[in-house]
């Protein structure tokens, strides 16, 4: 099978199920930033990070494709988020027992993982805006949404615990 089909010269794709549509169509946007985001999220998983980090990363991938199928397919392809969203939320309570109390904003950076992780948080954020312009067209359900929303919650919180595993504090935001 050919990589190229020359089927999108013309700026138009296929769905699941058949539609073509624009590449400028929400649906194509969603997931774009979807894809964009796995691919940050696999740049990250190749640098040292917690175990644990690197596990749910794994995991996160992959429910990522899941929600593409479901964006793709309008909705007719379901996906299950809720049991990752609780590992997440388990994980950021672990995390929080762990590190110290935030004192102000912090600025990205620190360790070079930091600095990934919150790259990672910072392209979660414009998917998760891109889904909900996309949510009532593609039958997002309130579950995937929840999930993306606390995606970002825990990269935040999985790149200050880089940090503090190297004995890096966070960089503190200072007005200028």
């Amino acid at each position: 099978m050919r990589l190229y089909t020359k089927t999108g010269d013309a700026g138009q794709t296929g769905l699941f199920g058949g539609d073509r549509v624009s590449k400028a169509d929400a649906v194509i946007h969603a997931v774009g930033d979807l894809d964009e985001l796995n691919c940050r999220l696999g740049l990250a998983a190749a640098c040292d990070l917690d175990p644990a980090t690197l596990a749910l990363i794994t995991r996160v991938q992959a429910m990522i494709f899941e929600v593409g199928s479901q964006v793709t397919s309008r909705g007719s392809i379901s996906c299950e988020p809720e049991p990752l969203t609780r590992d997440l939320e388990s994980e950021l309570d672990r995390q929080a027992s762990i590190l110290p109390a935030m004192r102000s904003f912090i600025l990205p950076g620190g360790s070079r993982e930091a600095a990934e992780l919150h790259l990672c948080r910072a392209v979660c954020r414009r998917c998760e805006r891109t889904l909900v312009a996309a949510a009532d067209s593609v039958g997002l359900t309130p579950e995937t949404l929840a999930f993306i929303n606390r995606l970002s919650d825990w990269l935040f919180s999985a790149a200050r615990l880089e940090n503090h595993r190297r004995n890096r504090a966070d960089v503190p935001w200072k007005k200028s």
